[in-house]
Formats: C-alpha cells, sequence, structure tokens
C-alpha cells in the first residue's frame, strides 16, 4: 500500500487543514495509507520523507510566501539532499493553498516545490473556506497521489 505525505501549515482559520483532510480522504479512498502533518504542530523531520511514496504539500498564503514550517521542510530537504539524495527525489506530489485575498502564493508555492519531483494534477486554491468544490479538486488529488505510486 503506498503511503502518501500531506505536510502542510494550517492555524487560525483551518482552511488549509479542511483542504489537507480531504486530500487525505482522497488518498485512503484511491487505495493508499497516509500521513497528516501540520507544521503548526510540529518541525517535521526530513528523514521520514524518504517513507512516503508521493506527497501533498499545502500552506496558506503569508504575505504572498509559504507559511514558515514548509520553507523550513524545504530548507532540511535541500540540505540532507546534498548527502544523500535516496528517496528525496523524484516523488509525484501534489500543491493546494488557501488565501483571504489575492492568492500570490501560487508562484513561490510552485517554484520552490518544483524540485521534488513530478507535480500531478494542478494546483488548487481556496479563497478562504473551501468550498464543496474546492473540497472535491483536493479528494480528486488526493486519489491521482495514490493511483500515481500503486
Amino acid at each position: 500500500m503506498a503511503l502518501v505525505l500531506v505536510l502542510y501549515h494550517s492555524q487560525e482559520h483551518g482552511n488549509t487543514r479542511a483542504m489537507a483532510e480531504a486530500v487525505a480522504e482522497g488518498v485512503r479512498s484511491g487505495g493508499g495509507k497516509i500521513q497528516l502533518v501540520n507544521t503548526n504542530d510540529m518541525r517535521w523531520d526530513v528523514e521520514e520523507y524518504r517513507k512516503a511514496d508521493a506527497a501533498a504539500f499545502g500552506s496558506p498564503d503569508y504575505y504572498s510566501y509559504i507559511a514558515g514550517g514548509l520553507k523550513m521542510f524545504l530548507d532540511d530537504w535541500f540540505i540532507a539532499r546534498q548527502f544523500d539524495p535516496t528517496g528525496l527525489d523524484g516523488k509525484p506530489y501534489g500543491l493546494f493553498y488557501s488565501h483571504g485575498g489575492g492568492g500570490a502564493v501560487r508562484g513561490p508555492l510552485e517554484k520552490l516545490f518544483k524540485q521534488m519531483g513530478k507535480q500531478v494534477g494542478e494546483t488548487i486554491e481556496s479563497a478562504g473556506k473551501p468550498s464543496e468544490t474546492v473540497l472535491e479538486a483536493c479528494r480528486a488529488l488526493g486519489r491521482k497521489l495514490a493511483e500515481a505510486v500503486s
């Protein structure tokens, strides 16, 4: 059974959390196993990323940039990759984000994560609380990620 990591940051309103949970639901319905991690709760050990078969990354828009916990993960990933890229490169991944207006984080999110592997599906955006349409897109992303590694 494929393991899909959903690494995201969410706090105040929980909009990105709702999207992450919908991605996780899609992974499960696609036959995958899920690891759901909120970087607001902990600094996630990049070595654990080696165990994942695919990943989804989600962030709120913080002044047109990704959340600090995700940036910290990317920094850790980059450093670990310099010493041993085994299990760090080439994984299928998906992206999602939420914002309160504007959504300018999309550019930095896509640019920073493109080095991770091959993006599955389109980047999913939610302006404020995710609608059912957005949540269904997140579920579909989860299914696609599970299928990409099954």
